[in-house]
């Protein structure tokens, strides 16, 4: 894969963990409130492939701009799972401080790797790079 279709995947990675955070967030905060649905987050399933198998391409035109995730192309759902796992509605506060924790080190990645980037292009465009 290209550097640019790394930057546009982890860009998309940063996006999506910004909304999965705030859904997380909401659902800790309603663990309380009676009748609240639990919420999650659904993307495609190409994000998934391409962080996972890093496909290969000989050509970067084999895959347009429709490869990568936009931010329209993730949505939030209702967890339609009944069951009233905090006594009180269907958030789970063990799962939620799970997922809170994994999407944190995810956007913590993402952020991470595309500032090593653009400090890399900082230090060659200020002569110091070694490439």
């Amino acid at each position: 894969m290209s550097t640019s279709s790394n930057i546009r995947l982890l860009e998309n990675l940063l996006d999506y963990t910004s909304v999965k955070n705030n859904v997380i967030s909401k659902n800790i905060s309603n663990i309380g409130t009676e009748g609240y649905q639990r919420e999650d987050v659904k993307f495609n399933t190409i994000l998934n492939e391409n962080l996972s198998n890093q496909i290969k391409v000989t050509n970067p035109k084999h895959f347009g701009s429709q490869s990568f995730i936009q931010e329209s192309e993730f949505s939030v759902i209702k967890d339609d799972n009944q069951e009233a796992l905090s006594g009180i509605n269907n958030v789970d506060i063990d799962k939620e401080m799970s997922n809170l924790a994994e999407n944190s080190l995810s956007f913590k990645f993402a952020s991470r790797r595309i500032g090593d980037y653009f400090k890399l292009i900082q230090e060659v465009i200020k002569g110091g790079g070694n490439g």
